[in-house]
């Protein structure tokens, strides 16, 4: 079967753990057999036209989406030249003209897009114009709201925001269209599009991300010695650092910190690791090296602020037999059991956070020892059924797709 992937982020250009996900599904997806394309944006630096990279397994089209920035850059501008590069990434046929020359070149079976916001809402467009079935994964809500975040305690628009994320939600809705089939990796997430009248008509499946393939030594056993809490994600305020960093200075709990990742807020991490003997950064750590770090962590730490789907790092910490301290908020709790492979806590709440933080380095030795346990609880998320589920879902949208429409040979396809 020929697969293509669209996405607006594929390493090098990635920002979190929608980015992950995709590569492994990639990954294993090449590994059964299947042909992949990858088709992806860059910066304006790296090449405007498109750019066919051979560098790696799958093939991969890159491409400068023809917007004010890369959707990379977006916290580097003010909120009105943000609003304009929205309506560009709405209303531009550029992308969707791309994408229709690489589906006329490669004419792929099916087409599944992830996040396409920074890469153009007009895709879906040119999907349905080459008749192709289409599977479309919500990673976030940036089809709801346009940062794609609630914050904790914010969940209530303002009444003078409403009628504009009324309209904005009403531009994606009609763009994004009803693909074939819409998979959510989260009750959470698959809520609030149907709350907000997304997707109406589409068949929506939850189908939870995959966990790593990969399986970490068992954590050193410790039973003297301060508490080693491990992050790892984006730098920003949105993901709890901030709350993070002035948590540790108020616990009752001897802990030491250790903080993985790459943001905006790289600067005040720097300076509270500067300043602060408890807390380490290890900047940016690729998959391969976190697997050394879970070896030596009693517990990953999530704090997150605002709403999310399904994180990525609660399944790689659970892979490893490494428990979990996260906000109780979104999609967290579905994976997330109190007590057996980790500990929830109010978001932003620094009582309840000392609370879970002293739960847990009371029962360090116990969730040392249980490992598989905590393996567990992933059991069901395996990389090799994820793919082996997503290709029987491709197969079914396929069917679907044709029941629907009469599929159109090669020669009759036509430029849209």
């Amino acid at each position: 079967m020929k697969i293509g992937i669209i996405t607006n982020l594929y390493p090098p250009n990635a920002r979190g753990g929608a980015e992950t996900v995709i590569v492994r599904t990639v990954g294993e997806l090449l590994a059964l057999g299947h042909d992949v394309f990858v088709v992806t944006g860059q910066r304006r630096k790296d090449g405007k036209g498109i750019m066919l990279d051979r560098s790696s397994t799958e093939r991969i089209y890159r491409f400068f989406p023809k917007n004010i920035y890369f959707t990379l850059d977006d916290y580097r501008y003010p909120w009105f030249v943000r609003l304009f590069w929205h309506v560009i990434d709405a209303f531009s046929s550029y992308s969707a003209d791309v994408i229709s020359t690489i589906l006329a070149k490669e004419q792929p079976d099916v087409v599944i897009t992830h996040n396409l916001k920074g890469i153009g809402l007009n895709i879906p467009k040119a999907i349905r114009g080459w008749n192709v079935p289409h599977i479309h994964v919500v990673h976030d809500l940036q089809l709801v709201v346009p940062s794609g975040l609630i914050m904790f305690g914010k969940e209530e628009v303002p009444w003078h925001t409403k009628p504009f994320y009324k309209i904005y939600q009403m531009i994606c809705k009609r763009k994004i269209g009803n693909p074939d089939l819409v998979l959510s990796p989260s009750h959470y997430v698959e809520k609030m599009y149907k709350d907000a009248g997304f997707f109406k008509g589409t068949k929506v499946i939850v189908l939870p991300n995959p966990a790593p393939n990969y399986r970490a030594e068992d954590p050193i056993i410790r039973t003297n010695g301060p508490l080693k809490l491990l992050f790892v994600g984006q730098l920003s305020t949105h993901k709890g650092l901030a709350f993070l960093l002035d948590a540790i200075k108020h616990l009752s709990v001897d802990v030491r910190l250790f903080i993985a990742g790459e943001g905006p807020s790289r600067a005040d991490v720097e300076k509270a690791a500067e300043t602060d003997k408890r807390i380490s950064y290890l900047g940016y750590m690729p998959p391969a090296a976190l697997i050394k770090v879970f070896h030596v962590a009693d517990a990953v730490v999530v704090p997150s602020l605002c709403y999310e789907n399904s994180p990525t790092v609660i399944y790689e910490s659970l892979q490893a037999g490494i428990p979990v301290i996260a906000s109780r908020i979104g999609g967290v709790g579905e994976l997330v059991e109190e007590g057996k492979n980790g500990y929830l806590f109010t978001p932003g709440d620094m009582q309840d956070f000392s609370r879970a933080v002293s739960a847990l380095d009371a029962r360090k030795e116990e969730f040392t020892m249980s490992g598989e346990i905590i393996r567990s609880t992933v059991a069901n998320y395996t990389l090799d059924k994820y793919a082996a589920e997503l290709t029987e879902l491709c197969k079914e949208a396929i069917r679907r797709h044709q029941d629907a429409r009469s599929p159109l040979t090669v020669s009759e396809k036509q430029t849209p």
